[in-house]
């Protein structure tokens, strides 16, 4: 299956004083505001990196729900919360804190399932970066 998804960005003046809007083919963010203080500070809006953390807890979560199925398992709930570390103008780590509740699991099957879904999820391939992750079955 081949499939092209799409994202759009405006930006109007400075780097620093500027802004911006961020819209989704789903429109799910429709001009969504970013800017310098959503990106570095604690404005309102969103920014990349926020949106990089979603896009690899999702991707990872729907991920390990099917590494899960594969090995005769159905999740009750997976929680993913992933922190992106930006540092020197790069993204330079992902970590991936996941808890489950996976009715007959153990956890060493649990782990494997995690590291599985950690270096196989689309997301995942396509950073170039440290990616880790800790599991709790609960």
């Amino acid at each position: 299956m081949n499939m092209i998804r799409n994202a759009t960005a405006v930006w109007h003046g400075s780097g620093k004083e500027g802004n911006g809007t961020l819209t989704t083919q789903s429109t799910v963010l429709n001009e969504t505001q970013y800017s310098f203080n959503t990106r570095f500070a604690e404005g309102v809006g969103t920014n990349p990196e926020e949106l990089v953390a979603a896009a690899h807890s999702g991707c990872f979560t729907m991920k390990l729900s099917f590494v899960l199925n594969e090995k005769g398992f159905t999740a009750d709930s997976l929680t993913t919360r992933c922190l992106i570390t930006f540092e020197n103008g790069s993204i330079t780590k992902s970590y991936l804190v996941v808890e489950g509740s996976v009715p007959g699991i153990s956890d060493e099957q649990f782990q494997e399932a995690v590291k599985d879904a950690e270096a196989n999820c689309p997301i995942s391939k396509l950073l170039n970066t440290a990616i880790s992750s800790e599991a709790k079955l609960v």
